[in-house]
């Protein structure tokens, strides 16, 4: 049986956590929570209604359930943190949050946004708790989409290369085909390579899916984790560079029309759900090789 002494050792949900938690802080964290729903909404018109954030209600419901299930096993680790440094860092976060909505740069709003609600975090369970909570923390700031500059700066080369990619793999079988930068001419058509086809939205989605898939099924192994996270952007451009491919064939033979609208999101999903079934089809070939290769090198040697 627990003695009164070490109940009190435990700085979980009762004890000098619920002690500390004090009405001002509570007030403050309901108060920023309902500071943070306009940026909430105006995140889901401006992103999740686009192929660029349609992964964003998915990662929201698996990470509060990623939250929920981890601070059961680590709340007991949660003690308050000292208020001063809390304020002062929110004195500098809220303006800043502020500009960006009247100026109404999502991007920076919504990751502003976030790193208040960190330090809210901070302040309620303290240093320890959020070390523990790390991953499903990382992965929720996958709701907000990338800043604008960082997404042109990425995509300007990876749509040159595919387009080039596509150049040379359609004219080794003889398509009347030819480009300048990211632009594609076929036949009588012009393509444009656009940032939704150079696969910076596909990395994203497919980093987010992946890393949850990853650390349920290999969270205790880190170094193969970090194998499997390194192939998702290799696997983002091949499938984006077939799904360029689709594009490109369907407007030369069933005309500029047939490839847009249906059959041009159609593309995208499909060579989504080909790159998320290969992430798996390469876990289930790596992993009886990686153990195999653990099982080697730890063996010890006879001699």
């Amino acid at each position: 049986m627990a003695t009164a002494a070490d109940i009190e050792a435990r700085p979980g949900l009762s004890g000098p956590f619920a002690r500390k938690l004090s009405a001002g802080t509570i007030a403050l964290a309901i108060g920023v929570l309902i500071f943070s729903v306009p940026t909430m909404l105006f995140v889901v018109r401006q992103s999740w209604t686009g192929e660029e954030g349609a992964h964003g209600p998915i990662v929201l419901v698996t990470g509060l359930w990623l939250l929920y299930r981890r601070w059961k096993e680590i709340s007991h680790l949660a003690v308050p943190a000292a208020s001063a440094p809390v304020w002062i860092v929110l004195a500098v976060l809220i303006p800043m949050q502020i500009f960006t909505r009247i100026t109404q740069i999502v991007e920076i709003e919504g990751y502003l946004m976030y790193a208040i609600l960190l330090v809210i975090l901070y302040s309620l369970v303290g240093l320890e708790a959020m070390k523990k909570l790390w991953f499903p923390l990382f992965y929720l700031a996958f709701i907000f989409p990338p800043p604008e500059t960082v997404v042109a700066f990425v995509t300007v080369p990876m749509k040159i290369w595919l387009s080039e990619a596509a150049i040379w793999f359609l004219d080794i079988f003889g398509y009347p085909i030819g480009g300048e930068g990211v632009r594609i001419f076929i036949g009588q058509y012009e393509l444009l390579v656009a940032a939704a086809c150079s696969g910076i939205n596909s990395i994203i989605s497919l980093s987010a899916i992946s890393l949850f898939y990853i650390y349920m099924r290999h969270q205790a192994h880190w170094q193969y984790a970090l194998l499997l996270v390194l192939l998702i952007v290799p696997v983002a451009l091949v499938a984006n560079f077939f799904r360029v491919l689709i594009l490109i064939l369907l407007t030369y033979h069933a005309g500029e029309a047939a490839a847009q609208g249906f059959l041009h999101n159609f593309a995208g999903i499909l060579m989504f759900a080909i790159a998320l079934m290969t992430i798996f089809a390469l876990d289930i070939i790596l992993k009886p090789l990686w153990d195999r290769y653990i099982a080697k090198t730890t063996e010890p040697s006879h001699g």
